[in-house]
């Protein structure tokens, strides 16, 4: 249903910016045996049709309400305060004022190096469970090293597990531009390693002089990391598990749907592990390389 509108929105508005909040299912938290099939389906449609996707998995943020938040029982009403604080830090340019904006667009072009490559792992700091604020105000470092942590992140893979293509922060509350971009220049430099040399400075910085209400200083991640494939691969499994033995097909079949589709949207996501996987490993002197090879048929 959802990725229906999203097309028709697409046909309609094609210059518009497409941004998507989309839930992906995770290991242990699973509400439907079919779920594979239906990820699997609309991932195919969002590598084509959005332009921003920030995925959400329950799992992450079931772990972040038991590990971070110490809740014993955390309910939906504890994942939405999560996933709202995420939304609201990813929209806050576009509804108040600041010393750096950035709006939607603006996002998607530091964000996006390859037209496919636009599902985002969010973040968010500092965390904190519904009705209980911070106490104490945190320093920007601290902020940067929460919202760097892995413990943070909403989507269950882990960013030290791939490189970053393109990271986008934005801070909330009165602080000095001049701290925040020494930060950003710190933890780049501290991990480069995590970060694909071949596009340098790929960390890009927003800041808005409000802060969410009930905090003094807050900030949004937004990482765009080869990591993400482990998700991917993750659902794929799930899907060729079931897929191969038509298992649940008729449901789907009897709603006027053909198994070639099915088939395609296996190996679009397929290709969009593959193609995070070939980035992942680039170096920046791959291009040189290819140019040398070149150089040495035609001398021959």
């Amino acid at each position: 249903m959802g990725t229906l509108l999203i097309s028709k929105i697409r046909e309609e508005y094609p210059d518009r910016i497409m941004n998507t909040f989309s839930v992906m299912p995770s290991p242990k938290v699973s509400d439907t045996v079919v779920e594979p099939y239906n990820a699997t389906l609309s991932v195919h449609q969002l590598v084509e049709n959005t332009d921003e996707t920030y995925c959400i998995d329950n799992e992450a943020l079931y772990d972040i309400c038991f590990r971070t938040l110490k809740l014993t029982t955390p309910t939906y009403g504890d994942l939405n305060h999560l996933v709202s604080a995420t939304m609201s830090g990813v929209t806050t340019s576009l509804r108040f004022p600041g010393q750096l904006n950035a709006d939607l667009r603006k996002l998607a072009v530091n964000m996006v190096p390859f037209p496919r490559l636009h599902f985002f792992i969010p973040g968010f700091a500092p965390l904190t469970a519904r009705g209980s604020q911070q106490y104490r105000s945190l320093t920007v470092p601290e902020l940067t090293q929460q919202m760097f942590d892995a413990k943070n992140m909403m989507a269950a893979c882990d960013p030290r597990h791939g490189r970053y293509l393109t990271v986008a922060t934005v801070f909330r509350g009165p602080m000095s531009m001049k701290e925040v971009d020494e930060q950003m220049l710190a933890i780049q430099n501290k991990n480069s390693s995590y970060f694909v040399e071949w596009i340098p400075n790929n960390v890009k910085v927003a800041v808005c002089d409000i802060p969410p209400k009930g905090l003094k200083m807050a900030s949004t991640f937004i990482g765009n990391s080869t990591a993400i494939q482990e998700l991917f691969k993750r659902i794929s499994e799930q899907f060729s598990a079931m897929f191969k033995r038509k298992a649940f097909l008729h449901w789907f079949t009897g709603e006027g749907m053909d198994e070639m589709e099915f088939t395609e949207a296996e190996s679009n996501m397929n290709d969009l592990v593959s193609e995070y996987q070939q980035y992942q490993e680039a170096t920046a002197n791959d291009g040189e390389e290819a140019f040398e090879d070149d150089e040495e048929e035609v001398n021959e």
